[in-house]
């Protein structure tokens, strides 16, 4: 087992297989999923936040922008750690596997973080088009891993802080002819340090180990890995290296451009796999729930339909005739979902602030929205003050020139600046000052 664990790290020695590529993207990785983690945090304290929370509402496009690089870094992830994961390949075949006991540290966090890190980018792509074919909670499963693969991240990277800081500069790991310069412990096995690893090894040989992969992987790698270290010049060495950063950098360029489409209008036009595409749907506004889905049914929005305005014993109550004959007013704010999508509408309706100030709200009293939804977890919701005062903040009752969808909430929504998509709640019938 000894001997094939050897030979096989020999075999599997390629140019663009050593601890600089390790290095450079481990921090292309790292820095992808700390913008993760930090857009993720946002936009959980936004839909759950603690009770000292204040939020910006300027600009109104944060909330957008803030998800819009959450998604499109967390599909950046797939090509990085797979990549990550092939330039580290041979060190799986080790031997022995672990040799002390910061040996297992790095081997438990590593295993850890890549095995957190695909269930977490895989589950997150599935959530962006709405498919749970897995058994548990999508939104409590994604908090939880993320902690998970930050904190086994940082432990892997206390635990591999020399090599890091040996290889994180080129001059240290490149000489002036642009030749990789490798410390004796990272350099390649030749078949004379497997026969000196095995100097006391009485067994016969393994046969020859075959690295080739037919089909278009084979093919693709037989490219990347077109040099041998220390058998081939180190022009065709360093050609290799750039064959493997290129494929990279091709294929983290091409799932960015052809899904960020769905979170940043310049990119539209190429959108070929984001499950939402600008101006399609009612009001030319893609629709996240139907009220189908939200057992909203033309009853409940009938002319009958009022939105109560409380603030304790204070209630005023609203048909849509009477929030039409009121002053209204026009804003332009993107609806931007969990999901990554958004879009730029044009809202028309009453301003919040003035039903509230009917009801004799104080500014820094904060509200609760009820919808006509008869279950889900945003049926009732909660906003900040710093929302419910601010100018752009609407109860909407036009999108895009025309009065609302059923499925963008007719009769009443709400639409604010630099909220969740999930937060602008739709089919309203109740606001309440807490």
């Amino acid at each position: 087992m000894r001997r094939l664990l050897l030979e096989t790290r020999r075999v599997l020695s390629t140019p663009s297989r050593h601890p600089r590529m390790a290095v450079v993207l481990g921090r292309l990785l790292g820095i992808a999923f700390l913008v993760c983690f930090g857009t993720g945090l946002y936009s959980h304290f936004l839909q759950e936040p603690l009770p000292w929370m204040v939020f910006p509402t300027r600009p109104q496009t944060l909330y957008q922008v803030s998800q819009g690089l959450h998604i499109t870094t967390g599909i950046v992830c797939f090509p990085l750690i797979l990549g990550k994961l092939y330039v580290v390949y041979p060190g799986l075949f080790q031997t022995p596997p672990i040799k002390n006991f910061v040996g297992f540290l790095e081997r438990a966090s590593i295993a850890i973080f890549v095995a957190a890190s695909l269930v977490q980018i895989v589950t997150g792509l599935l959530n962006t088009y709405q498919w749970y074919p897995f058994p548990f909670p999508f939104k409590q499963t994604h908090w939880a891993l993320s902690f998970v693969i930050i904190g086994s991240l940082a432990i892997h990277i206390a635990v591999k802080l020399p090599v890091i800081s040996r290889y994180w500069t080129r001059s240290r790991s490149f000489d002036a002819e642009g030749n990789l310069l490798l410390d004796d412990e990272d350099l390649p096995l030749t078949r004379a340090d497997v026969a000196v690893e095995l100097a006391e090894t009485t067994r016969e040989p393994v046969g020859p180990i075959s690295r080739r992969v037919d089909g278009l992987t084979g093919r693709l790698f037989d490219w990347i890995d077109s040099a041998r270290p220390r058998t081939d010049s180190p022009k065709q060495a360093r050609v290799s290296r750039r064959g493997f950063v290129a494929t990279i950098g091709v294929s983290a360029a091409a799932v960015v451009a052809l899904t960020a489409g769905q979170s940043f209008r310049v990119l539209d036009g190429i959108n070929v796999f984001g499950p939402r595409k600008n101006f399609v749907g009612p009001n030319d506004l893609p629709v996240n729930r139907t009220a189908r889905a939200a057992q909203v049914t033309d009853a409940l929005t009938d002319a009958d339909w009022q939105l109560a305005v409380s603030r304790g014993a204070v209630v005023t109550t609203y048909s849509r005739a009477d929030l039409e004959a009121m002053t209204l007013h026009t804003v332009d704010l993107p609806i931007a979902c969990v999901e990554g999508w958004s879009q730029m509408a044009t809202w028309r309706g009453v301003r919040l602030r003035d039903l509230l100030d009917a009801v004799g709200a104080h500014p820094d009293e904060d509200l609760r929205l009820t919808s006509l939804e008869s279950a889900g977890g945003y049926r009732v919701t909660e906003m900040g003050h710093e929302y419910a005062q601010d100018d752009l903040t609407l109860v909407a009752l036009e999108v895009n020139g025309k009065p609302l969808d059923i499925d963008h909430g007719f009769p009443a929504r709400m639409i604010a600046p630099g909220r969740p998509g999930v937060l602008q709640t739709k089919w309203l019938s109740k606001l309440e000052v807490i």
